[in-house]
């Protein structure tokens, strides 16, 4: 059963390298998501999944590989922490090893990538499953908001977006497994709001946990909502 989980989001600048100049601009965000992985790690799990986007999906038992090579950082990082090689990891998914390497993590740890326009009842469906994988199991649960929230931001100024966001702080404070369940895919595709599959993840995994939870983190830096929460 699901006995605690890590909400954090997945930009690549939350590693200090690929950040540089600009680091000091997220330590509010990089505190809040180690606060969130250290609490999660001592919350008595036998296993800890980490979930996130993936454009192909996945799954990672054995052993996996990712890297910022590709923000010209020679940083690299793997899936358990200290294993062997493995398929690569999507970027999500690499952003979660390294927290969870920041974090000093020991415990076995299997990955699972969906894919962005997964549908509901399938990621809901994906969550009860791995909350069965062990009596007691953590998720590390990566996504982010709309990027839609400034004029700046990726997907530009939707006026629709900060109440969105608004929406879903709410509901990982609150630890609103229905709230999550009932996001809708075409709306968050719009406001290029990537955390929806994996959130939806989490709420089949945290239905019936009788979780509590805390919003650690709510913020727009760069136009993008980013959130970190704790599930206990």
């Amino acid at each position: 059963m699901l006995v605690a989980a890590a909400v954090c989001p997945c930009p690549p600048v939350l590693v200090p390298e690929v950040a540089a100049g600009a680091a000091g601009e997220l330590d509010d965000l990089r505190a809040a998501c180690g606060d969130a992985v250290r609490e999660l790690l001592d919350a008595g799990a036998e296993l800890i999944v980490v979930v996130g986007t993936g454009a192909k999906g996945g799954v990672w038992t054995e052993g996996g590989i990712g890297s910022f090579h590709r923000y010209g950082v020679d940083v690299a990082v793997r899936l358990p922490l200290g294993g062997v090689d493995g398929p690569e990891l999507s970027p999500a998914l690499t952003v979660g090893a390294w927290l969870l390497e920041q974090a000093g993590a020991k415990l076995p740890t299997h990955a699972c990538a969906v894919r962005p326009d997964t549908a509901p009842d399938r990621l809901l469906g994906l969550g009860e499953g791995l909350a069965e994988l062990a009596d007691r199991v953590g998720l590390l649960v990566l996504g982010d908001g709309s990027a839609c929230r400034s004029v700046k931001a990726p997907g530009y100024l939707d006026e629709r977006a900060e109440g969105h966001d608004a929406m879903i702080a709410g509901a990982l404070a609150s630890a609103d497994t229905e709230a999550l369940a009932a996001l809708d895919p075409a709306l968050c595709a719009e406001l290029q709001a990537d955390g929806r599959a994996p959130w939806q993840v989490l709420a089949g995994a945290a239905r019936g946990a009788g979780l509590n939870a805390e919003l650690r983190y709510e913020a727009a830096p760069y136009g993008v909502g980013y959130f970190v929460a704790s599930w206990r």
